[in-house]
């Protein structure tokens, strides 16, 4: 029996070893290895992405018209100029991405299908340890690495957030999530009801109304949106002057992060005012005697969640052709032909999508250990929101979302590259953050402050996450105007760095 056992048991998977660890290859991933590539030339480096290309969260979407809710020029690298619409399809990120890995030779360093299971730090060896499977085959490998690059993003890719309604059992027709919708969908001539407020549905109910028998957008609660042509004037002027591409990617992106400081300084200086300007932008978009004041008037003050871009107001060109619909109401349960509102009223349905959001996912769905000790993520205190004290060499991209996520990963790639860079000049194999004696009775608070931002998959999931101090260095202040200024000049000799 012992010696069938041999027989039987797997050879034991091959450690390779890298200075740093990528995990992730969207867009904060890619941008990672190009930044690592040019700051760290003499780093080893390697990066795992689960999935079976690249991209991200533009190869996990695939529902009707998946496009990007923050124009390109900012949610583009700063080093790679955007050339096409502002607001762009899935396809065209997807394809500049592409530019960015060929153009950089990246990608002989992406692995893909390789999903990581676990991550476990020795303070003995100063080095991390990667487990994981790989292929369709799940094959076991083995990695370690001096420092790791978490490059994952925030949710789930597997799957979706679909609350639980009473009686969706007994519903007859097909209930889809965005997230995981089928190829094979047949929408034409049918009923459809999309459940949810923010920018996924925006996007979906204009691309599939004109095609299904009608398209019903079912909310709760209303939220903000800002309809404007789906162009950028500045650019195609310098355009016109025969402007070199990346001053104007330079020069366009300038002016739109200025422009979004104002907005967002309106926004908590004179809310009342703000959500007066982006309602009556809908309103114009509207039949005359809409219901924007109960279908587009939100109860919270602008910027408390995000706020989607609907390209030439394509969602209320469909709502004023007839083809789409808004109802605002409450869900009393599912029925067999459709859904019953708290109101009495039964919407009827052959497809109910439910666009209500992501499944938080703070580190990948891996099990991390620090020596031993399993890391429990929540009991952390998280410097800048990239790191965090008790976990050594490792910085987390978690970007922004009043500005374009892309911002804050080039942002917080130049700080990794100085940290390594900082840590070789030191002969360091280990950093990591700790509270100075100054932040000894520093007020410890959660991740993030609900008054100032509250979407629902960061509710859902605040106890998941990292707590931050009340002082801007430890926590993610989610200011792109003054990080811009702060993170390239963060003292790495500072005493909550600590070198080993």
């Amino acid at each position: 029996m012992a010696e069938a056992a041999t027989l039987e048991r797997k050879p034991e998977a091959k450690t390779e070893h890298f200075d740093v660890l990528i995990v992730g290859a969207g867009i904060s991933g890619v941008g990672g290895a190009y930044h690592l590539q040019q700051q760290c030339p003499d780093r080893s480096y390697v990066v795992l992405e689960t999935q079976e290309s690249f991209g991200g969260t533009w190869l996990t979407h695939k529902y009707p018209g998946i496009r990007s809710d923050s124009d390109l020029y900012t949610f583009g690298y700063r080093f790679k100029p955007w050339v096409g619409k502002p607001i762009a399809t899935a396809e065209e990120i997807l394809k500049y991405m592409g530019e960015v890995i060929e153009a950089n030779d990246l990608a002989r360093h992406i692995r893909y299908r390789h999903k990581i299971t676990n991550a476990t730090w020795s303070s003995k060896d100063k080095r991390w340890t990667i487990e994981g499977t790989k292929g369709e085959t799940n094959e076991p490998f083995r990695i370690t690495a001096n420092f790791l690059w978490m490059c994952q993003g925030y949710y789930r890719h597997s799957e979706g957030y679909t609350p639980h309604w009473k009686g969706m059992e007994d519903f007859k027709g097909k209930i889809v999530h965005p997230q995981t919708w089928p190829e094979d969908l047949d929408y034409k001539n049918k009923k459809v009801v999309v459940i949810g407020s923010g920018a996924t549905a925006a996007t979906l109910v204009p691309a599939i109304a004109g095609e299904t028998a009608h398209t019903t957008l079912l909310q709760r609660s209303p939220t903000y949106f800002i309809p404007a042509r789906n162009e950028n004037v500045l650019a195609d002027e310098l355009r016109k002057l025969e402007v070199n591409e990346e001053w104007i990617h330079e020069i366009v992106r300038r002016k739109i992060l200025f422009d979004q400081e104002e907005i967002t300084r309106l926004c908590f200086e004179q809310p009342d005012f703000a959500a007066d300007e982006l309602i009556k932008g809908v309103k114009a978009l509207l039949p005359e005697g809409y219901d924007v004041a109960t279908h587009f008037t939100p109860k919270y003050r602008p910027w408390r969640q995000r706020i989607a871009f609907v390209p030439e107001g394509d969602l209320f060109q469909g709502i004023s052709s007839g083809k789409a619909s808004v109802v605002t109401d409450e869900i009393e349960r599912f029925t067999e032909k459709g859904i019953l509102l708290a109101s009495g009223k039964e919407l009827e349905a052959d497809i109910i999508v439910t666009a209500t959001g992501f499944n938080l996912n703070v580190l990948g769905d891996i099990a991390f250990t620090i020596d031993d000790k399993p890391l429990v993520f929540s009991d952390t205190i998280t410097y800048r929101g990239m790191m965090f004290t008790g976990v050594p060499n490792m910085v987390w991209i978690f970007g922004y979302f009043r500005a374009s996520w892309t911002l804050r990963a080039d942002l917080v790639a130049d700080f990794v590259c100085r940290l390594l860079n900082q840590m070789k000049k030191k002969g360091a194999k280990q950093v990591e953050v700790k509270l100075r004696p100054e932040d000894k009775d520093m007020k410890i608070l959660p991740w993030i402050d609900t008054e100032n931002f509250n979407p629902g998959y960061i509710m859902r999931g605040m106890h998941l996450l990292p707590k931050r101090g009340e002082k801007p260095e430890w926590a993610h202040t989610q200011d792109y105007w003054n990080e811009k200024k702060e993170l390239p000049v963060i003292d790495l000799d500072g005493t909550e760095f600590d070198y080993k």
